[in-house]
């Protein structure tokens, strides 16, 4: 999928911006997003699935401009917060995942077929019936990623996914991204999880200051940490 950002500035309630004149084309596989808390980065991540759309500029995914053409985008672009809570809505593991599909125009086998696959996929096989809300974080987290992923889109925007994990949860949550098809743009505090990575971005002060390897931006990135001591 080609995202295509052209001279996006935004702000909120008449505020000073959080993202100005942002240009940015991407057609990599896996691009991540880092930056300081406030820097602009997890709203440039909702405007590639139009939860937030450009005050000025342009943001479309090909072709798709996500303020006029929000709901095709949505089809096409799956979304995980930070907070796995935030995305689970139904009580059961299953019914969560199966609510991602009440539009789809399936049969109630096929649901159920494409429900049992999504969560054997991400870990969650036999749980089914166990209350959403009662799984440990990690398992909420994959939860949610079941939830977006069964409904096949082309892209995957995940903001923070691993912020409230352990370690080993985020390791997990890491790993079950690696081995995805889609293309992913990843937004995290957790540089370790840029490695192998196409292409990183680099955000401060609502502006994008650097775009390149995860070696380069990450290097980029902790000497601005250290020029704000």
């Amino acid at each position: 999928m080609l995202i295509d950002v052209r001279d996006v500035t935004h702000g909120f309630d008449g505020g000073a911006p959080v993202l100005r004149d942002v240009t940015v084309r991407l057609t990599e596989q896996r691009v991540g997003v880092i930056g300081a808390n406030g820097s602009g980065k997890s709203t440039f991540a909702r405007m590639l699935n139009g939860l937030v759309v450009p005050e000025q500029g342009t943001v479309t995914l090909d072709g798709l401009d996500t303020a006029r053409q929000g709901k095709e985008v949505r089809r096409r672009v799956g979304f995980c917060f930070t907070d796995p809570d935030a995305q689970i809505v139904m009580p059961t593991v299953a019914e969560d995942v199966a609510f991602s599909l009440r539009r789809r125009g399936l049969t109630r086998t096929e649901v159920d077929a494409r429900v049992e696959a999504a969560l054997a996929a991400h870990g969650l096989a036999g749980r089914g019936d166990h209350p959403a809300h009662l799984l440990s974080g990690g398992q909420k987290q994959l939860l949610a990623l079941a939830a977006v992923l069964v409904t096949e889109p082309d892209l995957l925007v995940m903001d923070e996914p691993t912020t409230l994990l352990d370690i080993r949860n985020a390791r997990r949550v890491a790993e079950v991204v690696r081995g995805l098809p889609q293309q992913v743009v990843l937004v995290t505090h957790h540089l370790d999880l840029l490695a192998d990575f196409d292409r990183v971005l680099v955000f401060d002060r609502s502006r994008l200051v650097h775009d390149g390897t995860p070696a380069d931006a990450i290097a980029h990135y902790l000497r601005l940490m250290d020029d704000d001591r």
